[in-house]
């Protein structure tokens, strides 16, 4: 008998094993590139590949907005980080439009030294170049920067100095 052969456990439990999903595909997407063993991102791909097709649903333009929003959660349920659910409804799924599946690829690398595994790395297939993606990154941190400034500016410029009104003691 063939059984609990449906899902690969990675040796860890549920929780564990959905964790370290999550988490792998979360970077995956804020990354667009990923290493690890083949077991692990053999499992992820497939993961992946499910989230990037339920962007891919809301570049419908006649689609409901409550089915629009089904997608949003549905995503969210396994990407924590609103940044990156951002980046692969609108950056991502885009890319991919034309493209029925095979949205990753798994490279396969040299086995690791210390206990011989199987080691990959899982791409996207039309992948960014690095340089535009630090260029992405710098500009944000430079927009998070002088919001935080402004913010800052604005808290000093309202906590103007409060008098405080003493009581008279009765003696």
């Amino acid at each position: 008998m063939n059984k609990r052969n449906k899902v690969k456990h990675l040796n860890r439990n549920k929780g564990h094993r959905d964790a370290l999903i999550n988490n792998m595909i979360t970077s995956l997407f804020k990354y667009e590139r990923i290493e690890s063993t083949q077991a692990k991102l053999k499992v992820v791909r497939s993961h992946a590949e499910k989230l990037i097709t339920r962007a891919k649903k809301n570049l419908v333009t006649d689609l409901k907005p409550e089915v629009q929003l089904h997608n949003k959660r549905e995503v969210m349920k396994r990407i924590k980080d609103r940044e990156v659910v951002v980046k692969l409804f609108e950056d991502i799924a885009k890319r991919f439009e034309t493209k029925n599946g095979g949205y990753t690829r798994v490279l396969k690398l040299v086995n690791r030294i210390s206990d011989n595994s199987e080691v990959g790395i899982l791409e996207l297939t039309s992948r960014k170049e690095r340089s535009t993606l630090l260029k992405e990154r710098i500009e944000k941190r430079e927009i998070q920067t002088k919001a935080r400034e402004e913010k800052r500016a604005t808290r000093k410029s309202n906590s103007a100095p409060v008098s405080k009104e003493t009581t008279s003691k009765k003696k």
